[in-house]
C-alpha cells in the first residue's frame, strides 16, 4: 500500500475497462455521494452521529466515474457534513485521474458556495441533480444512479 502498487493497479484496470467500453482512458466526469454505515464496537472514535439519517456510525464519501469505477473514498465520522468533505474529495479525485475531471454530479447535500468553491479550486464544476418535486416511491435520478 505504501509503495502505491494497489493504486497503480486500480488505475490501470479502470483505464483498461473504460477503453474496452469505448471511452477515453481517463474520465472527465464523476459522481460524488456519501452514505452512513452503522457503527460496531470496533469503530471506536471513528463513529459519529448523523442527525439526518438518525444513525451512529461512519460516513463513506465516495466518487465514481460514469461507468461506476471507484475514483476516491474517504471514511469519516458520520457527523461530518458532505459540504466540508467536497474539497478534500475533489483533490483526491484529481490526483487519481491526473486532473482529468471537469464535472461532478452531486446530490442536494453538496449545495452552496462552500462545496462549489472548494471543488472549483480543484478544477471541478459541481452539478446538483435535484429530486423531482412530486416524488412518489423510488425515483431513478439521471447520472447519480451510478454511484448507488
Amino acid at each position: 500500500m505504501e509503495a502505491g502498487c494497489f493504486d497503480a493497479l486500480a488505475s490501470d484496470l479502470r483505464a483498461v475497462l473504460r477503453i474496452a467500453f469505448g471511452h477515453r482512458a481517463e474520465p472527465t466526469a464523476a459522481i460524488i455521494d456519501s452514505r452512513t454505515l452503522r457503527s460496531t464496537p470496533e469503530s471506536g472514535s471513528r463513529a459519529g452521529y448523523d442527525g439526518a439519517k438518525r444513525k451512529k456510525g461512519s460516513k463513506l464519501h465516495m466518487a465514481v466515474d460514469t461507468l461506476g469505477h471507484l475514483l476516491a473514498l474517504h471514511v469519516t465520522p458520520a457527523s461530518r457534513d458532505e459540504r466540508t468533505e467536497a474539497g478534500r474529495l475533489a483533490a483526491t479525485i484529481q490526483d487519481a485521474t491526473d486532473e482529468s475531471i471537469e464535472l461532478a454530479y452531486v446530490d442536494q447535500g453538496y449545495t452552496g458556495e462552500k462545496p462549489a468553491g472548494a471543488a472549483r479550486t480543484q478544477g471541478i464544476t459541481l452539478e446538483v441533480v435535484r429530486l423531482p418535486e412530486a416524488k412518489r416511491g423510488f425515483v431513478l435520478l439521471p447520472r447519480r444512479w451510478v454511484v448507488e
